[in-house]
């Protein structure tokens, strides 16, 4: 039995470091490892060896700084994690192993705000189905990571917001799904998602304080303060969409008048063109005619761009983030909707903030989400279990949601 502060402890607490700081990043030399971790170089030698004997990682020849160096990952094998995102009208579920790899990823349409049980039916299914093409087997499943377009009470794990989802009025996603699967769930709503996502594999990556902003249906944005998501005591913070532009504007969703969504979401912009353009628009077409030189969608891009950039301005001048990485089907827009972002924020932000800010397209395009919830069932998973030759959760054959 080991002691607090004895040898044996120690070790065990030292390997749990190493696997948790390689967990987290999907791959590290070992130089990075004893940055991370903040042990001799000489400790994390003899842990690697010493887990790469029993199978925990992989470690593979490779190149840092112009030498050679050894990769070490987890192992393939070790486990895998389920990401699930709902949005507005799709379901996008992945599979991903602890070496941050993909194995299967699908995704089908879905009006989520239609009923919550349809949504979780579906999710359900296609859990299933990804698992069967993987052919892993389910006791490898340690967690589930899952997105919903609303805020998430912290404390019980309600839908924050009726008049976002009214569907879904007085669920608890993460209480539902593991219910049905049978595994640890974490959730998160998919602005924040979409900030994780981009933080560990697009365009946020060695970045401590972002904002990742989605425009779809609604507008949200996901927080990094000092490498983390900051969701505030109730899971609100980040609800760009509704910072007030105008009192006499539009009324909003919310109820109040002028929100930035009223001038920037889908459900508000693409009735401005269909006069002109018909009433089959998206917001994908609205940006591909744009881009092929349409000028009535250029003209609205612009205008979407130049009102984020007065929400990304306040942001800078309470927060002061050094990085804005827009997503969404408008990032595919290029400069024609960062430019007049950029514009905004040079003439409504701080100096200084805006000096220090650079606004990027997201690198996932749409699957930030599923893959920031991959990354949230990774970052939430126990080591010690890795070390036991364990996962987290167990899907046995006779788990009736995958029957």
């Amino acid at each position: 039995m080991e002691t607090p502060g004895s040898q044996s402890s120690l070790h065990r607490a030292n390997l749990e470091r190493v696997v948790r700081a390689v967990r987290l990043a999907g791959s590290l030399t070992q130089a990075e490892i004893a940055r991370t971790t903040g042990l001799s170089a000489a400790t994390v030698s003899n842990i690697v060896r010493e887990l790469k004997d029993g199978g925990t990682v992989e470690v593979t020849p490779t190149s840092a700084g112009g030498r050679r160096a050894r990769s070490v990952s987890l192992s393939g094998d070790a486990g895998i994690v389920i990401g699930v995102d709902f949005g507005h009208t799709h379901l996008r579920v992945a599979v991903g192993n602890l070496a941050h790899q993909v194995l299967a990823e699908e995704s089908e349409p879905l009006d989520v705000d239609a009923s919550s049980s349809q949504g979780f039916d579906r999710a359900e299914q296609l859990v299933n189905r990804l698992i069967e093409a993987t052919g892993v087997d389910r006791s490898k499943v340690a967690g589930v990571g899952l997105g919903v377009p609303g805020p998430i009470d912290v404390e019980s794990g309600t839908l924050g917001s009726t008049a976002i989802l009214p569907g879904w009025s007085g669920t608890r996603p993460a209480e539902e799904l593991r219910g049905r699967l049978g595994v640890p769930v974490h959730v998160d709503n998919d602005a924040n998602l979409g900030a994780l996502g981009e933080m560990v594999w697009g365009s946020g990556r060695g970045v401590r304080d972002l904002a990742y902003i989605k425009v779809a249906s609604g507008v949200g944005a996901g927080l990094v303060i000092s490498g983390k998501i900051y969701r505030g005591p109730g899971g609100t913070a980040g609800e760009i969409g509704h910072i007030t532009l105008d009192e006499s504007g539009p009324v909003c969703r919310c109820g109040n008048r002028g929100c930035l969504e009223t001038f920037t979401a889908a459900r508000y912009v693409l009735p401005l063109l269909q006069p002109s353009h018909g009433t089959d628009l998206t917001m994908e077409s609205v940006v591909r005619m744009a881009r092929d030189g349409d000028p009535g969608c250029r003209r609205v891009i612009a205008d979407v761009g130049r009102h984020i950039g007065s929400g990304v301005a306040n942001l800078c001048n309470l927060l002061n983030p050094s990085r804005v990485v827009l997503g969404g089907d408008l990032a595919e827009a290029g400069e024609l909707v960062l430019g007049p972002i950029r514009e905004s924020v040079g003439r409504y932000a701080i100096p200084s903030a805006a000096r220090q800010l650079s606004v990027l397209p997201g690198a996932l395009g749409g699957r930030a989400e599923v893959l920031g919830a991959l990354a949230l069932a990774l970052s939430e998973m126990g080591d010690s279990t890795l070390l036991d030759g364990t996962a987290t959760g167990s899907l046995t054959a006779s788990t009736p949601a995958f029957t």
